[in-house]
């Protein structure tokens, strides 16, 4: 079953109180983790600013991903110091124990003491309840950590390809990455829409009467209809063409900031150029996404 927006606080407290029950330590549910893993995550969780993905604003962040070579992780690169953000459909599977592999449907990140950025790997408990033996189900949090990375913070853009292992465990490329196209996405007003859920009255009450957070939370989702403000390379002066075809969706450094000197990552969507009633080539097979 999946979260839904309107439902995202109450599993956040549910995931803050049952792993306070933990009493700081080590994660069951945690592969590979230190005596501190379970106030950090708290900590993370209670300061986080909530966000739910829409499950075609998750596939692009998917595709996307897949052509971003490099990062940054810094506090200015991300939609909030600390965050939760819930992917409808996941953003992929990571190994939890043996050879379990289970999917990733929420990511939540803040500081570590070691300066880097840490990124807690979520899994619904649904999903887990079903690949694993648990004793005492009860305590099993609707969120269940069930991977951590460690992603250095700093002024230049890191390969992802030279990321650090943590744990002996290589950060998986396809999830962090997704992360970092959905913040560079998330600042696309033209691309992407972003609305505010609040969580239900009931829910708001118990939360508030328990001194945990009843934030509402950032809806982020694909707009309907997208045309690009400025294409890359028209036609100019004499130059004609006499067919149409399809530019592949890509990123751009798009110059911003003062001057325009600084360089933000644009995600260009795919769109048709050319003249237009101009046959359009058809060398290449494209693949027509609808809503």
């Amino acid at each position: 079953m999946s979260i839904r927006p309107q439902t995202l606080p109450k599993a956040r407290a549910q995931t803050i109180q049952r792993m306070l029950g933990l009493h700081d330590k080590p994660n069951p549910f945690l592969r590979g983790n230190d005596e501190g893993v379970t106030g950090r995550i708290v900590s993370h969780l209670r300061a986080a600013e909530l966000y739910w993905v829409s499950e075609d604003m998750a596939a692009l962040a998917m595709s996307s991903g897949s052509q971003l070579a490099a990062a940054r992780w810094a506090t200015a690169d991300r939609p909030s110091p600390c965050g939760l953000i819930y992917f409808d459909g996941g953003v992929g599977t990571v190994q939890v124990s043996g050879t379990m592999s289970g999917p990733v449907q929420a990511l939540a990140w803040g500081p570590s003491p070691d300066g880097t950025l840490t990124v807690t790997h979520l899994m619904t408990r649904e999903h887990f309840m079903g690949g694993a033996q648990v004793p005492f189900p009860e305590a099993v949090p609707p969120l269940v950590a069930i991977r951590e990375a460690r992603l250095p913070v700093t002024v230049e853009p890191v390969p992802f390809v030279d990321l650090p292992a943590h744990e002996g465990m290589k950060p998986p490329l396809p999830i962090v990455s997704a992360l970092a196209a959905a913040w560079h996405l998330m600042q696309q007003p033209q691309l992407v829409e972003r609305g505010s859920v609040e969580p239900g009255k009931a829910d708001a009450r118990s939360l508030r009467r328990s001194g945990l957070p009843s934030d509402p939370v950032t809806l982020v989702s694909l707009r309907r209809q997208y045309v690009p403000q400025a294409r890359e390379g028209e036609p100019s002066g004499s130059r004609v063409y006499r067919h149409r075809w399809v530019v592949s969706g890509h990123w751009r450094d798009q110059p911003h900031g003062p001057e325009r000197a600084l360089r933000r990552k644009t995600w260009i969507p795919a769109y048709v150029k050319g003249p237009d009633g101009a046959p359009l080539l058809s060398t290449e097979r494209v693949n027509v996404w609808r809503r």
